[in-house]
């Protein structure tokens, strides 16, 4: 039996979206597990959700004792129910907060293997699914506990219902009111979750399909009445209650804060120039990097055919959206992915002509080069001699994966190839980050404070030590999430004060001089009781940190009865 009719039978059905949904899942846990908690974004959202559990106030978005007007707060509730299902807020594990992302990884994978399935059948579908679900991107989004990954799966969602509906309108097999609620889901859940993006995403795909169709009568089918009354019914309770509870601030901060800003310039120093995503998708989409050029090959020579046409109306002005937006982070081309796996599994249904293997393998050895250059490379920056074994293996599995399918696809064994970059490009995902990644010492500079102030006795979580922790001259919202909501963030003459009340202080070097001089002042003597050197991997300074231990407090006298 060949690999194609193996694939054929394994596609079948539920089957196709559930296979997609398991490789995005393989993919996606070994970071999930492994890695600790990121700075700054990861950690953020999981402390704004531990302080939801600790308030048991599930309107505000809160940032210790600042508000996080950001982004909705649908990621916090599933998270905030993935953590009191899975585990608990003071426990301070960070895996429980990284499932919804995992969960939205997988439902993007399925749901991209499921609308693929309808223009292309089963085998292109589930293809289109697990390409997806084993890129880089989503991948290293299924383990970091924050917005993208469910928007992914979200507009995905929405999508594929919506090419359905487009496509039972061109003759395609006829849809009911399920896929039309799976549409309107779909753009609730994403509205929910990171507000206008997966709308907008649907709403430019649909003129893309009026403008080149020159017709929309498919839109009626949508079920647009109930369906943004359902929308309504998702996101209309929480928007009036925070409106409520900010007074109308909250709005202020999101649009004025975070949304014009990325519209205005580079925001928080995040810019680039057009062409940014172009020349970082390689590393994106690996190891399906391979199809790239197939699939934009087929995109222009079969675009009139109707499943082609939607994929590039739901990729092209997506992508054209993100690199015109002046603020550019990787992740933001995520929504637009699922439209490019349709192209690139869609070019697998009759053999690949010369250029587009040639080319496909340049791509593929490009991005494996990158990657392996990033193992060593993290190794002679942050490694020692105990890394070397994995980070030889990291790199080692990154340049076979770029080696072996690339000759198999100049050797027009395109199927092997698909298959051995599949299997090679998952195995160095997770060696990267499941083994070299979270042995790098000097980045985890939070974990391992956490770790010493448990190991000294200083842990306030510990109940040994009295809290909270006061820390100067290190602000990381990673350590916040590893020591507690109340650790102190101050200066030199805050840690002074948290040592004279006996409580434990850490002070990162630039501060220890002041720092000494305050304690001098007060008649206190430091205490230290380790030191922490590593780098501040968010603006690149080498951090020293030492942990000081609390003055100790003279015990009331007892009280002696007559």
């Amino acid at each position: 039996m060949t690999l194609e009719s193996r694939l054929d039978q394994l596609s079948r059905g539920w089957r196709g979206p559930l296979l997609a949904a398991v490789v995005a899942l393989i993919a996606g846990l070994p970071g999930l597990l492994a890695v600790p908690p990121l700075d700054r974004d990861e950690s953020r959202f999981a402390q704004a959700t531990a302080q939801m559990l600790e308030s048991d106030d599930y309107v505000s978005i809160n940032y210790q004792d600042q508000p996080r007007d950001k982004k909705p707060v649908g990621i916090h509730w599933l998270q905030a129910i993935s953590v009191a299902a899975l585990s608990d807020s003071a426990d301070r594990d960070i895996w429980p907060y990284r499932i919804p992302s995992l969960l939205g990884a997988m439902l993007a994978a399925a749901a991209c293997a499921w609308g693929a399935a309808g223009f292309f059948g089963g085998r292109t579908g589930l293809l289109a699914g697990a390409m997806l679900g084993a890129s880089f991107l989503l991948s290293t989004e299924a383990g970091i506990a924050k917005t993208d990954a469910v928007l992914a799966g979200a507009t995905v969602l929405a999508l594929a219902a919506m090419g359905r509906i487009y496509h039972a309108s061109r003759g395609g097999p006829a849809i009911g009111w399920r896929t039309q609620l799976l549409f309107w889901l779909g753009i609730g859940l994403a509205t929910l979750v990171k507000g206008p993006v997966g709308p907008l995403v649907a709403l430019l795909t649909g003129l893309a399909l009026w403008a080149s169709d020159r017709r929309i009568d498919w839109a009626k089918s949508l079920g647009a009445g109930w369906g943004l009354v359902l929308v309504l019914a998702i996101v209309g309770p929480w928007a009036w209650a925070i409106t409520v509870a900010s007074d109308g601030a909250f709005w202020g901060a999101a649009i004025g804060g975070d949304l014009a800003p990325k519209l205005a310039g580079g925001h928080e120093r995040h810019g680039g120039l057009p062409g940014y995503h172009l020349l970082l998708s390689p590393m994106l989409l690996f190891p399906a990097s391979l199809l790239l050029p197939a699939g934009l090959i087929l995109g222009w020579k079969a675009r009139a055919e109707p499943g082609v046409r939607f994929a590039l109306c739901w990729l092209i002005p997506t992508w054209l959206m993100f690199e015109l937006l002046p603020t550019k982070l990787a992740h933001y081309s995520l929504p637009a992915l699922g439209g490019l796996c349709w192209l690139m599994a869609a070019s697998l249904r009759e053999p690949l002509g010369r250029v587009s293997r040639l080319t496909g393998m340049v791509v593929l050895a490009f991005a494996s080069l990158v990657f392996a250059a990033i193992s060593i490379a993290a190794l002679s920056q942050y490694g020692d001699n105990s890394d070397l074994t994995w980070a030889t293996i990291t790199a080692g599995l990154f340049l076979l994966t770029g080696l072996v399918a690339g000759l198999l696809l100049v050797r027009q064994a395109t199927w092997a190839a698909v298959a051995t970059a599949g299997i090679g490009g998952v195995l160095a995902h997770a060696a990267f980050f499941g083994q070299l990644a979270p042995r790098l010492e000097p980045l985890w500079l939070s974990q391992r404070v956490a770790m010493a102030m448990t190991s000294t006795g200083l842990a306030p979580r510990e109940g040994v030590a009295p809290g909270p922790v006061e820390v100067a001259g290190y602000a990381e919202p990673s350590l916040v999430f590893a020591l507690g909501t109340r650790t102190g963030l101050g200066g030199p003459d805050e840690a002074v004060a948290a040592i004279a009340a006996g409580r434990p202080a850490v002070v990162e070097a630039r501060e220890a001089a002041r720092f000494k001089a305050a304690m001098a002042a007060a008649g206190l003597s430091p205490r230290p009781a380790g030191t922490i050197s590593g780098v501040d991997y968010s603006n690149g300074d080498e951090m020293k940190l030492t942990l000081y231990r609390g003055e100790p407090q003279a015990e009331p006298a007892r009280r002696v009865r007559p």
